[in-house]
């Protein structure tokens, strides 16, 4: 059996920011099929294994526990596999790194895909992108990180708000390439950053397997239609 089971589905976005982590730990997971994940996400939450409203969703076999809520999940792993500081401030900062990224997802999909992009809405948005990535950009320098070394929190390793980074930024540009020069302008350690985690052996493999399963897609669905258009729009 494997070590854990991930539902998500077949996208990068949430989902790889744990898959990120779990290559990292070299655990093992599998994935459920769309049916299994359905099933999941709709079953009452009497009978869930832990009540949520969808994916992902987490089980760690050797502990028997079950978690939704991308931030949770990562924050279990991270104390579970040591990738979060002791000290109470850094490890506070690092949950607020990843809630960060969690609202850039949010943001940049319209609130879950309740409205899709035109040409007038994302050029409005840009700044507030920008202002994200000096939000990122600033952390890290402020504990350090230059575009060819260090890592996001000062730490000697990467950590939780190293691959979150990683997962929001690096997957983000790899599938929207168009956003890559932002990125580098606006956030130069962060996308050195990036660029140094996608070299490890297992993010390179995970980054491979992804490429193979979801081809070009970040967010999937309507709303990740509207946002290439605007990208390719210029």
């Amino acid at each position: 059996m494997a070590d854990y089971t991930l539902y998500y589905w077949p996208l990068p976005f949430r989902g790889q920011f744990v898959r990120a982590v779990l290559a990292h730990v070299h655990a093992s997971w599998d994935e459920r099929d769309i049916d299994a994940i359905f099933a999941l996400k709709d079953a009452v939450p009497a009978e869930q294994p832990v009540p949520h409203m969808g994916p992902p969703v987490l089980i760690d076999h050797a502990e028997d526990v079950c978690l939704s809520q991308m931030p949770a999940i990562l924050g279990y792993l991270g104390r579970k596999h040591g990738l979060i500081p002791v000290d109470p401030a850094a490890a506070a900062l690092t949950d607020k790194l990843v809630a960060d990224a969690n609202d850039v997802l949010y943001e940049m999909t319209l609130h879950n895909g309740a409205q899709m992009w035109t040409e007038q809405s994302w050029q409005a948005y840009v700044p507030r992108l920008e202002r994200w990535m000096a939000i990122f950009e600033e952390t890290g320098r402020r504990h350090g990180l230059t575009p060819a070394s260090g890592f996001i929190l000062g730490s000697g390793s990467a950590g939780i708000a190293d691959l979150t980074a990683y997962a929001l930024w690096g997957t983000m540009i790899a599938r929207l390439p168009a956003l890559e020069p932002m990125l580098v302008t606006t956030a130069p350690a962060v996308a050195g950053l990036c660029e140094r985690i996608a070299q490890l052996p297992e993010q390179e493999e995970l980054r491979r397997d992804s490429d193979t399963a979801y081809g070009n897609e970040w967010c999937g669905g309507q709303i990740g239609a509207s946002l290439r258009a605007m990208l390719e729009a210029g």
